[in-house]
């Protein structure tokens, strides 16, 4: 494990590309048979494969309490520690390195030896067991070794490694085409199997298997129309973008299984989607929406929230927050009884859809728990536009835009599938907090929490956080404004003097108990600094509520017809007939 942080610690040394992929491929090709699987998966970032549902559920007080018992530090050295480097590793290191902590290199842990610990706590019944394995490997690691081992462990790893070019080192190490990697990587979900296929030149017999989640193939944003259009066209498929939960169904026979994006089996938490779905006379995989339905009328995100991480909800709960599965695209099919499942990822979407269509899924607007995804085309900006402005009447958060020739490709944030989002307005707040930020900006203050004016009771009220949409440069000059102007520090947390006003775009606005104001805005994000305009000049709750009332009516209608399937059109028609068929949302 040693040797792999010390790995770790050059590829994270050097910015190029090449370079990185070249100590990788060295060090793969020297590494044992079963230590390659493990090394590449923790280049990963990662304490298991992605498509692994395991968890460690090894949190911040149970490392703090084992890396105290090590070093002797107490707790408040490790968060001052955290305070400074902004990361985990680089703390737990620093404290361990200041207690003179140096163990036998003897004892040091082998990459097989960090593993197994890792699926001991896994299994191990209370924070308490947890923390004795933890303990004990650290006890056993230096410091540089327990720092690669807490960047697994914590997800963090901060050495400018994507999986991509993990990929690219296996092809290098090995002499196998990077294509054959990826498609290999693509249907295991496993960069550690990826890895011994590639050794042993058997990429080929990667398949499809139900029951080990596919990554969800990703969307590029993009806001001109006209450019969409350009890069897709001439003719491109438009589907809502809905606010739900992407799921993905895997189903053989009566056992069926549900996979979040985070690649998590959250199966037992939507019963009423799950158990209709056990009589279906097809094997396969689809990828689709948990969406809340309840009376024909599609509930908005924040009701659904209720749903997330319940593993049992209560009868109550679901009569609350029913849900359908909105299906918009099928990874796999067989025809049941035990037969073979053929993969379609490599066959183009508008097949895909023609297939899916064929399916005869039992629709929520006949008592079913499936709908298909509202789907029309256009064939220029203006229509692509007006197409747009119909998805936001309905409420819906933009569009999917996508080639109607395009492959599945699990993982990938190509462009053969594009998502057109605008931000639904803008309002100007009150910087009130900072916060120091994480990676790259680490020692600058990039995280603001935000307020508007509450006018009735002569205050400011907080409303939200963002940490995207400065330059660096920006940041950097605003970091020393707000060193210079800080009120109070509170760990991490300084509360500034609340005279600087930033522009903040959003999404949605919604009713939310975590802030002052009584509203959340969901994915805010700063526009700009404005300088020009006073804090006295900020909006004003009032502000915010009038446009709550005006964005969020309540409980967004989904008409009978939303939830028929919307089949593929013929591309001769007239395009507003197509974009008029299927699903509907009324504004």
């Amino acid at each position: 494990m040693r040797r792999w942080s010390e790995l770790a610690e050059r590829v994270a040394g050097t910015t190029r590309t090449s370079e990185k992929t070249g100590l990788l491929a060295d060090y793969f090709r020297s590494l044992e048979p079963d230590d390659l699987p493990i090394a590449a998966v923790f280049l990963t970032g990662r304490a298991f494969a992605e498509t692994d549902q395991r968890a460690t559920g090894l949190g911040w007080a149970t490392m703090s309490a084992a890396i105290e018992a090590v070093s002797g530090a107490d707790r408040e050295a490790l968060g001052q520690a955290y305070d400074r480097y902004s990361d985990l590793g680089l703390a737990v290191a620093d404290v361990l390195t200041g207690a003179g902590h140096a163990p036998d290199p003897a004892v040091a842990p082998t990459l097989g030896e960090v593993a197994a610990a890792f699926a001991a706590i896994e299994v191990a019944s209370g924070s308490v067991a947890k923390a004795v394995i933890f303990r004990d490997l650290v006890a056993r690691a230096d410091p540089a070794t327990v720092k690669g081992i807490v960047k697994v462990l914590s997800g963090d790893l901060r050495i400018g490694l994507r999986e991509g070019l993990v990929e690219a080192a296996l092809a290098k190490a090995f002499e196998r085409p990077i294509d054959d990697v990826k498609r290999a990587g693509m249907l295991t979900g496993d960069i550690g199997r990826t890895a011994a296929l590639a050794r042993d030149d058997a990429l080929g017999t990667a398949e499809l298997t139900l029951f080990h989640p596919l990554k969800f193939m990703l969307a590029s944003p993009a806001e001109d129309a006209a450019e969409i259009v350009r890069r897709l066209g001439p003719l491109v498929w438009v589907e809502d973008k809905y606010d739900g939960i992407r799921c993905q169904l895997h189903k053989r026979g009566d056992d069926v299984r549900l996979y979040s994006r985070d690649l998590h089996d959250v199966t037992s938490g939507y019963p009423e989607v799950v158990e209709p779905a056990r009589g279906l006379a097809w094997d396969g995989i689809l990828d689709g929406e948990l969406l809340g339905l309840r009376d024909g009328e599609v509930l908005p995100f924040v009701a659904l929230q209720a749903r997330l991480g319940r593993k049992a909800p209560s009868a109550a709960l679901l009569a609350e927050v029913p849900v359908v599965f909105v299906a918009f695209d099928v990874l796999g099919l067989g025809s049941g009884g035990g037969a073979a499942v053929k993969p379609l990822l490599d066959v183009p979407l508008e097949e895909r859809r023609r297939a899916l269509v064929a399916m005869g899924l039992p629709l929520a607007d006949a008592g079913g728990a499936f709908a298909l995804s509202h789907l029309a085309s256009a064939d220029s900006a203006e229509a692509l536009e007006a197409a747009f402005s119909e998805a936001r009447a309905r409420r819906n958060e933009g569009l999917m835009v996508k080639d109607p020739q395009s492959p599945y490709s699990p993982g990938r944030r190509g462009y053969g599938w594009l998502k057109m989002k605008k931000a639904l307005a803008t309002i100007d707040c009150v910087v009130v907090g900072v916060e120091v930020g994480h990676g790259k900006r680490h020692g600058v203050l990039s995280d603001y929490t935000f307020a508007v004016r509450d006018e009735a009771n002569d205050r400011l009220v907080t409303i939200g956080k963002a940490y995207s949409g400065l330059t660096d440069a920006e940041i950097a000059e605003m970091t020393r404004w707000f060193e210079a102007h800080t009120i109070s520090t509170h760990g991490r947390y300084r509360v500034v003097e609340p005279t600087v006003v930033v522009e903040v775009a959003f999404d949605v606005i919604l009713r939310s108990a975590r802030h002052r104001s009584g509203f959340a805005l969901r994915f805010p994000r700063i526009a700009r600094l404005r300088t020009d305009k006073p804090a006295a000049e900020a909006d004003t709750l009032a502000t915010v509520t009038r446009l709550f009332e005006e964005l969020q009516p309540g409980a967004e209608r989904l008409v009978t017809a939303g939830a028929r399937a919307a089949v593929v059109p013929p591309v001769d028609e007239d395009a507003t007939k197509r974009r008029d068929s299927g699903r509907r949302r009324p504004a």
